[in-house]
């Protein structure tokens, strides 16, 4: 049987041998965010510079033995001020990366989000977990669990898009996305069926690229190649899919802590879209978790500087 987390190690070791990201940690106040962000900056992933109140971090580390060395902190009274303030060192050019502390999510990409002062690009911002599923041969993309609650099917484009890149950056061999529904059949009065069926005539016309995609599938039909012989689905992405679309944000969030909960997979969190990668770590995660959600974030912005492209 495959170790636990043995997808997430390989890939930690990767980027281990790449140069660290330098990445803006948002109000790492609490004993989680601030270990999570120092081991990263440890075992050379990150760069970290850590914005927030300076004696309330000071403290965290002092009262967990946490060495704060010679990392740069940037002072922001509170946890709105540094979201801010560490949108502003992305803008700056100092860092590649954002990483959430000890704030809400809603505080993080608010900053993140705003017109004037923020990171947005012409796609739609969205998330994706990097799960690691014992027994599952491949790591598996799920989007969107956490930003987009009831996408349209225009924004679908995006996060599907913004998925699929994420499976480039991880050097997924083939990527195989399986959009999912709750049967594989097309049914009106189903609407996820449909927008499934449309992006995958998108896929056709070329308007999504990078990947081979299938949907409407069940979940059963899209990861189990037996479901799939079963239910005489003839395609190359049918029970064998490494990316799952789901339709809406609560579907995709049940299934992402199912698989957790249930089935002991860890799920490593990342933000897309944006000027920068988005690390968005939750209280619960482990360290490796932390740790694997800074090393994809470390790929994604290695994706984007050997590309080329301008992020607009």
């Amino acid at each position: 049987m495959e170790p636990k987390h043995e997808k997430y190690q390989r890939l930690i070791d990767y980027c281990r041998d790449l140069p660290p990201l330098p990445t803006a940690v948002a109000h790492p106040c609490d004993t989680s965010s601030l270990s999570g962000a120092l081991e990263a900056a440890r075992i050379g992933l990150i760069a970290p510079i850590l914005v927030g109140p300076r004696a309330r971090i000071e403290a965290v580390a002092q009262e967990n033995s946490l060495r704060l060395g010679d990392v740069t902190i940037v002072e922001a009274a509170h946890s709105h001020a540094a979201a801010a303030a560490a949108v502003e060192l992305v803008r700056e050019g100092k860092a590649e990366a954002l990483m959430k502390g000890s704030l809400h999510t809603d505080e993080l990409m608010g900053a993140v989000v705003k017109r004037e002062t923020g990171l947005r690009t012409a796609r739609r911002v969205s998330h994706c977990f990097v799960m690691d599923v014992p027994g599952y041969p491949d790591a598996l993309v799920i989007s969107d669990a956490a930003v987009n609650i009831a996408p349209t099917l225009e924004e679908k484009m995006d996060i599907l898009q913004n998925a699929i890149d994420l499976a480039h950056a991880l050097q997924f061999r083939e990527v195989r996305v399986a959009v999912l529904s709750a049967m594989e059949t097309v049914n009106p009065k189903v609407p996820s069926t449909v927008e499934a069926a449309a992006l995958c005539k998108m896929v056709d016309r070329h308007q999504i690229s990078g990947a081979l995609v299938d949907g409407p599938l069940a979940l059963d039909n899209a990861i189990d190649p037996d479901a799939a012989k079963i239910k005489k689905i003839d395609s190359p992405v049918a029970g064998r899919a490494n990316v799952l679309l789901v339709p809406d944000l609560e579907a995709g969030n049940m299934l992402a802590k199912s698989l957790s909960f249930l089935a002991g997979a860890d799920a490593a969190g990342i933000v897309l879209g944006a000027r920068v990668p988005i690390i968005l770590t939750s209280r619960a995660d482990s360290m490796v978790t932390r740790l694997a959600s800074c090393a994809v974030a470390t790929l994604v912005a290695k994706a984007r500087r050997e590309s080329g492209k301008p992020v607009r």
